[in-house]
């Protein structure tokens, strides 16, 4: 049966939620039916949540237990041990006291407002950059993909307001009604700021009027997709001249007080269009969207009633039934501000030093059968192969938590007499500021991009490492009272899926150090694209959700799970007890999921990944080891023919 046709026999939508038809299925038909169907017909989303899951129960686990810490920290402040920790609770107090800061808010918002021209925007450009305010082209600092023992400047353009550029297009109809939403909403929002009403309306036609020409320039999901294309090097004399109306020189230099060379543009086609985009006479519709654009970033730290009016734009988005709750919207906000320290904290108390040596052994022992499946591979060279195992060998493994907090945690004080807005603009600020510091320091390889708190993995091409938090490695991912089978078609699984990252479509453009440049032979490259357009081609168009699949869009992702899986189960099949029915049956109770249209809708146009149940089905199909297992013949849904199978890794 054609891939395209086997995952689900239909789509059915009920209760504001998006559900897999849950109809008895066999694991011949539909492996992820099989076995999630049955929590599928019972699952409930949360109603402060788009989706539920595997995952997201074991969010939901780790928010419970931190937000009692929280609660009892907020009760005894001599219990924390931590000056950090201390700064996130009192942070957490902050939220809870619920000041309104409308009046400092409207004091911002009058700082664009009072612009008189694009001279007086120029005049400006860096010191609203470096205050966070909303800006048609900013920078951020970054190692330089090319020499990663440096930190370049990043040139980026504007975000369009609604998700991506598919939800533009004419007949989209969640397009329309998020517009009309974020309309709704900010007329509201600025009514309640003492603009009336007409001059509202005003400012928010303006706004849209600005988004509008912003959509046929910006790049697409697909096109970010795409990683090292961001890389595009121009010299600081050339950057210079791409503008007659903007002193792009000046924003430059007025943040990181030098002169660079160069600096590297992300999206050539928005800078090369940048004064068709800003000029005098689209002067006003640019301070319009500058103002509103800031009041909607802000409006949940202002008070609480700007919070739920803004939150009624936020449903809209995400398809939840209700937000989170006052004290749940505290913790979150701190946890998200403070998350290296929350991370360490929670990665020492729940997880341990004994448990992150225990995982290193494990990730250490994949990357060895990684090494060994590419010295077995039969379309490198040995040229390429050499080049390959020394990458492999040189990935930097980050487990649990990181050993230190970052210095910058040092600086961010909470005043507990400020509101939330203040203190939050004044946070920001100061992580700008050291951001900026970055250009002239080295690049920080020890930097973990991802908190130890967090139920997620990653893997950063520009310093060739894998990172693991703590709350990853758990049930129902990892746990000592599964058997070895299970936990490898979990987090054995989802360990080699990030070392698999290390060599798809984008990961394969950096070497050992994390620096981009051509490392493969020609037709060893040649090859390996051929194999990449195999796995585009295989998840193209299917249905799912109301929409289909972009191949483009979710190739990166797919690769690393087909070559995952192909070294977890290599490594499960070492072991004692080898059942492959406990391996793949792992493998697709980890991407039981459920969520609602909105929140469906949205990942379908901007997820690098493929939807969770075509993760288990399809890349299980991949498998040729799938087939014994579950005695699947040429009859059955779940057949694959073998020369449509993708093996890559």
């Amino acid at each position: 049966m054609a891939v395209k046709n086997l995952l689900m026999r239909k789509i059915v939508g009920g209760a504001g939620d998006l559900a897999v038809d849950t109809k008895p299925t066999d694991y011949k038909d539909n492996l992820y039916l099989a076995v999630n169907g049955a929590w599928q017909e019972k699952a409930k989303i949360p109603a402060d949540k788009s989706s539920a899951g595997a995952s997201v129960e074991l969010e939901m686990k780790i928010e419970k237990d931190l937000m009692k810490e929280f609660h009892d920290f907020a009760e005894d402040e001599n219990s924390v041990k931590s000056t950090e920790l201390l700064q996130a609770i009192k942070l957490y107090q902050v939220v809870l006291k619920e000041n309104s800061a409308e009046n400092e808010l409207h004091h911002d918002l009058q700082k664009i407002a009072d612009l008189k021209d694009l001279n007086d925007l120029n005049k400006n450009l860096a010191i609203l950059d470096k205050s966070n305010f909303v800006l048609p082209i900013d920078i951020y600092i970054d190692a330089d993909m090319k020499d990663t023992t440096k930190n370049v400047v990043y040139v980026e353009g504007a975000d369009l307001i609604l998700p991506d550029k598919l939800y533009y297009d004419s007949e989209n109809i969640s397009g329309k009604k998020l517009l009309a939403k974020y309309s709704q909403v900010a007329q509201i929002l600025l009514v309640k700021l003492g603009y009336d009403a007409k001059q509202a309306q005003t400012l928010i036609e303006q706004t849209l009027e600005f988004d509008k020409l912003l959509v046929p320039i910006v790049k697409s999901s697909e096109e970010w997709a795409d990683y090292t294309k961001i890389y595009n090097p121009l010299s600081f004399e050339d950057f210079g001249k791409k503008s007659r109306n903007l002193d792009l020189k000046s924003l430059v230099t007025g943040e990181i007080n030098d002169i660079p060379e160069k600096v590297i543009i992300e999206q050539p086609r928005y800078l090369n269009k940048i004064d068709e985009l800003i000029n005098t006479e689209n002067f006003e519709n640019i301070k319009a969207w500058m103002i509103v654009q800031y009041l909607m970033d802000n409006a949940e730290i202002v008070s609480e009633d700007f919070r739920q009016i803004y939150g009624q734009y936020k449903l809209a988005r995400s398809g939840a039934a209700e937000l989170p709750n006052r004290t749940k919207f505290a913790y979150h906000l701190s946890e998200n501000m403070f998350d290296e320290v929350i991370g360490i904290y929670y990665g020492k108390k729940y997880f341990g030093e004994t448990a992150k040596a225990d995982v290193r052994q494990m990730i250490e022992k994949m990357i060895a059968i990684y090494e060994q499946r590419l010295q077995d591979n039969d379309w490198l060279s040995i040229e390429t192969k050499k080049k390959a195992i020394i990458k492999l060998e040189k990935i930097v493994i980050k487990v649990g938590y990181p050993d230190k907090i970052e210095n910058i945690y040092r600086k961010l004080k909470i005043d507990e007499n400020k509101s939330l807005y203040a203190n939050m603009v004044r946070l920001g600020r100061i992580i700008t500021a050291d951001s900026l510091e970055n250009y002239h320091r080295p690049v920080d390889r020890d930097k973990w991009l991802m908190p130890g708190h967090m139920v997620n993995a990653c893997y950063d091409p520009s310093r060739n490492d894998i990172t693991f938090p703590a709350a990853i490695l758990q049930a129902p991912f990892y746990s000592l009272k599964q058997t070895n089978s299970e936990n490898f078609g979990g987090i054995g699984a989802t360990i080699a899926h990030e070392i698999s990252h290390a060599f798809d479509n984008n990961g394969a453009q950096f070497d050992e150090l994390g620096n981009m440049h051509d490392w493969w032979t020609q037709n060893d490259y040649a090859k390996f694209k051929q194999l990449t357009q195999a796995m585009i081609n295989q998840f193209d168009g299917i249905k799912y959700a109301n929409g289909k699949v972009n191949g483009k869009l979710v190739v990166s992702e797919n690769i690393a799970d087909v070559g995952g899986m192909r070294c977890a189960i290599e490594a499960a099949k070492l072991s004692d007890h080898y059942s492959s029915r406990e391996f793949f049956i792992q493998w697709a109770k980890s991407w039981r999921y459920k969520a609602t249209k909105e929140y469906n809708e949205d990942l379908l146009a901007t997820d690098v990944h493929a939807p969770q149940p075509l993760r288990a089905n399809v890349i299980s199909q991949d498998m040729d080891e799938f087939y014994p297992a579950f005695q699947v013949t040429k009859n059955d849904g779940m057949w694959l023919e073998p020369d449509k199978r993708v093996n890559i890794w």
